[in-house]
């Protein structure tokens, strides 16, 4: 039941009643067109901001739970010393006159042939 003009009528018997309402509202979006639309795209931009911050911070929150749980792995698996783990990196003792007789057995640098390297132009003709 609604007061209009001092009679109480029956909205849902009275259909202009209903558009009584909305041509009010109509009317004030032709008079305050911030209302209309400038409202609604602030509050979605302001909204969807925050829910785009919230989902966001969810997925750091799971980054940081996993990176946290990898770092407890690592620290069952070795003993960490203020340098890293220890014994982790051992390099091995070598020479570089050892590396030289290695690469010399492999490599033979009096034994070659001459190749010809094709250019742009000779590629058609081959």
């Amino acid at each position: 039941m609604t007061v209009v003009e001092g009679t109480m009528v029956d909205s849902k018997k009275n259909p202009a009643l209903s558009n009584l309402k909305y041509a009010g509202l109509k009317r004030l979006g032709r008079k305050n067109p911030f209302l209309r639309y400038g409202l609604p795209l602030i509050s979605l931009t302001v909204f969807g901001t925050i829910g785009l911050g919230h989902m966001l911070q969810g997925s750091k929150d799971i980054a940081k739970v996993k990176d946290d749980h990898e770092w407890e792995i690592i620290e069952e698996r070795k003993a960490l010393s203020r340098t890293g783990p220890l014994n982790a990196y051992q390099p091995k003792k070598i020479s570089l006159e050892d590396e030289l007789k290695a690469f010399q057995e492999k490599v033979d640098i009096n034994n070659y042939e001459y190749k010809s390297i094709p250019r742009p132009a000779d590629t058609s003709s081959h």
